[in-house]
């Protein structure tokens, strides 16, 4: 099929934006039908991206998206960044193993507090109703690494998931990686140092112990490995895979920790780069898992589901920086091609997280003109659209990771999900922890 060709931008906006309404639930499943059936029925991972962390009406929209995809258009799972492993505890809660309340896992079962965002309750809790009530169970996953901005966790956490289940099977087997590998863990307090992230010397990454746990980890994937037949037989498929994944998410983990304590100029770009090599790896599996059940809803960051490279650029501590790396988006580009689709989101104003009106002229200006509250627009890649000349908009005053539309923004998502305006999203405080740490 043939992209529409505008002379204008604004003759684009008027034939092609999908109006809907976050309150009325025909227009908003009408809505997302249409993007649906415009994707084709090769994507299995698509992308949702939130212009900015903390936004609630992003949320929203995210959570109604997911339960419409999941009723008409065959989806099985969401996956969002928050950490892989810790959301092991969030699956088990929805299948109705485990905890018995949501105040069980909302600190165990995400990063990033996440699990204190209400909006996040409010998906948990209709997933895990849902799964009540359905023979087709809703999986919830997070795909992010276990890294955090002030450093990375301990690779015990997710070493000892993959020697349990060894165990479990195989006690002689188990013990002996085991005995091998704790030797060199340590003290997780050592991994897991907040200045080793502005201070390479801080990091054990690189020390003879953490070299001989390298080793002790490529001999446990290969055990998993070349037993596979076996382990699936006396456990389950998706059992052994979350095995192997774990395994895999140690070795990469190590990697970080190994980069964590190497002096460089391009280490901040290569830490990047490996938290997103990961969250890739990660979907990989998660697509894997899901292929003979569904499709899977991706959420995260618009700067990680853009197909483009990624920049950072500021000042920290007197010192400025600029970072760049390949995005989780990129590298599903490559992995899946046309089985992977993305919608970027972007918000008109957001007094809350101090995003004003946006200036005239700039694609939020003119998107939020079109009929609203909120609407969706296809990409067409940019073709036909004149694009290059189109400014940006400022951005927020309070809140750091708000990222604005570019021109760029045409090729690195297929369509875009534009609100006239957000709240912020009740429950996390994360912002107001930003904004005292500013005025300190």
């Amino acid at each position: 099929m043939t992209n529409p060709t505008h002379m204008t931008l604004d003759s684009w906006i008027e034939h092609e934006a999908i109006p809907f309404s976050l309150n009325s639930p025909a227009t908003f499943n009408a809505a997302v039908d249409k993007v649906i059936a415009s994707l084709g029925d090769t994507v299995e991972l698509l992308g949702f991206g939130e212009a900015l962390h903390g936004g609630k009406d992003v949320l929203i929209l995210r959570n109604q998206l997911f339960q419409r995809l999941v009723e008409v258009h065959g989806y099985s799972a969401i996956a969002i960044e928050s950490s892989f492993p810790m959301s092991h505890a969030v699956n088990e809660y929805i299948a109705g193993r485990g905890p018995a309340s949501y105040e069980a896992v909302h600190e165990t079962g995400f990063s990033h507090r996440f699990g204190q965002l209400h909006a996040n309750r409010e998906l948990v809790e209709w997933m895990r109703s849902y799964n009540a009530s359905h023979p087709v169970k809703l999986h919830f996953y997070g795909f992010d690494s276990p890294t955090e901005i002030t450093g990375a966790d301990s690779p015990g956490h997710v070493l000892h998931f993959v020697l349990d289940y060894l165990t479990a099977i195989d006690k002689a087997s188990g013990e002996k990686y085991r005995s091998r590998i704790e030797p060199h863990l340590g003290q997780d307090a050592a991994w897991e140092n907040p200045e080793a992230m502005m201070d390479p010397t801080k990091g054990i990454g690189l020390s003879p112990q953490a070299a001989a746990l390298r080793i002790a980890t490529e001999e446990l994937i290969a055990e998993l490995s070349v037993r596979r037949p076996e382990l699936v037989a006396e456990s389950d498929q998706i059992r052994y895979l979350e095995a192997l994944q774990f395994a895999l998410e140690a070795r990469l983990l190590l990697n970080y920790h190994a980069d964590l304590a190497r002096q460089s100029e391009e280490r901040m770009s290569r830490l990047m780069a490996l938290r997103d090599a990961i969250m890739a790896d990660n979907l990989a599996c998660i697509a894997s898992r899901e292929r003979d059940r569904g499709k899977v809803l991706v959420f995260a960051h618009n700067s990680h589901l853009q197909r483009s490279k990624a920049e950072l650029h500021g000042e920290w501590q007197g010192n400025s920086y600029s970072w760049a790396w390949w995005p989780v988006g990129a590298h599903l580009n490559v992995m899946f091609g046309s089985r992977y689709a993305v919608i970027g989101s972007a918000v008109g104003e957001s007094l809350a997280n101090g995003i004003g009106q946006p200036e005239p002229g700039t694609l939020e200006n003119r998107l939020t003109a079109a009929p609203g509250p909120g609407r969706f627009i296809p990409t067409h890649q940019g073709q036909g659209l004149p694009i290059s000349s189109l400014p940006t908009r400022s951005g927020s005053v309070k809140n750091p990771s708000y990222s604005a539309l570019t021109p760029r923004s045409f090729t690195d998502f297929d369509w875009l999900a534009v609100l006239d305006s957000t709240t912020y999203s009740s429950g996390w405080p994360l912002l107001e922890e930003l904004n005292t740490s500013a005025d300190e």
